[in-house]
């Protein structure tokens, strides 16, 4: 494993022998809140169109409504279920997110009280990267004994969003997905490799203050993601001693389709190897990684010892990359998704 960077993503990298023991992720669940706002609907407060939004970021629609609370909790649920777990049975909460209720305290203890946790719980904010950054953390208390982590990601971004704003306004949405991760001593499914970065003097081109809403440099947003992601990846590769084909499954933070193309193209990757579920929900900061893994399960697009690759970034800035080889969730316990209007098997707030 690879240790994280905080300055330049170009810095070496010493390498870390990785242990025997892994981990598995034994239940996911996904939660998008009901209200639906539609590009259409976008277009009646701004000066856009559905196919100019579509055609810039990849997004058809985003979800709104509900608070982190509420969706981390029922995201939570969801993800015990899938699993045969009882809330006594989590050892730690962490909770990525960005838009907490209040300056303080953090969610994740209203969130671990409402669940029926008894245990530590802890807020992560990397923004986009923090359910990268919550699922390293993770793996580390599982090393140091801890038997299962639930990591959610959360966010209200309708909180911090001015959707009469055409730079940032067309981007997010709200949702939240939860993992449960066990300690797996057979070493069969490993956390391989990660690469962890952050680069402040880029904390202008994204930001939003304390009662504002995202304020956004977009031409840099998307010079520096591209940049980042391509660096994180390939030191990730590298440290777990992989090659961009030995990856069966990526799944990138989801924020613009022309970021992960551009990326992609160069760093070898191809679209059909990679999860997506941007149209629908649009950017979720740190849900949004979660939030495709339950979709990826549900279309059956992972499978027992595949290598799946991990790779957020966002505001800060931070990145993240985390390379697994996969075991888990494998969707026997689970009653059937509901059939939402727009296509897609996604949880709401009636099922």
């Amino acid at each position: 494993m690879s240790k994280a960077t905080t300055d330049s993503p170009d810095r070496e990298l010493s390498k870390v022998e990785v242990p025997t023991a892994g981990f598995r992720f034994s239940g996911v669940g996904g939660y998008l809140p009901k209200q639906v706002v539609t590009n259409d609907d976008l277009a009646k407060n701004m000066e856009t169109s559905d196919q100019w939004i579509r055609e810039r970021t990849g997004i058809f629609q985003r979800h709104v409504g509900e608070t982190t609370t509420e969706m981390a909790v029922k995201a939570g649920r969801i993800a015990l279920d899938r699993a045969g777990l009882e809330p006594g049975d989590i050892d730690q909460l962490l909770l990525a997110t960005t838009t907490p209720e209040y300056i303080a305290p953090g969610s994740s203890p209203v969130v671990a009280h409402q669940l029926g946790l008894e245990c530590g719980a802890l807020d992560i904010q990397a923004v986009c990267s923090g359910w990268v950054y919550g699922l390293v953390a993770a793996n580390g208390l599982l090393l140091q004994g801890m038997n299962r982590v639930m990591l959610i990601g959360s966010e209200m971004m309708d909180y911090i969003t001015d959707y009469s704003q055409r730079d940032t306004g067309i981007l997010f949405g709200n949702g939240a997905a939860a993992v449960i991760i066990e300690r797996d001593l057979t070493g069969a499914s490993q956390l391989l490799s990660f690469d962890l970065g952050s680069a402040g003097q880029h904390r202008s081109i994204l930001y939003a203050e304390h009662g504002g809403v995202w304020q956004m440099e977009g031409k840099e947003v998307f010079r520096q993601a591209i940049s980042v992601m391509q660096r994180s990846v390939r030191k990730a590769l590298a440290q777990a001693g992989l090659g961009v084909e030995d990856i069966d499954l990526v799944i990138p933070h989801q924020a613009n389709i022309r970021i992960v193309e551009a990326a992609w193209k160069r760093i070898g990757f191809s679209m059909d190897k990679t999860a997506m579920r941007l149209r629908e929900t649009g950017n979720t900061s740190a849900a949004s990684i979660p939030l495709v893994l339950d979709k990826a399960l549900d279309e059956g697009r992972l499978h027992e010892g595949a290598t799946v690759l991990f790779v957020g970034f966002g505001a800060g800035m931070t990145w993240g990359t985390v390379i697994v080889r996969w075991a888990g969730d494998p969707r026997t316990k689970a009653s059937k998704p509901t059939q939402h209007p727009s296509g897609s098997n996604v949880r709401t707030e009636n099922s």
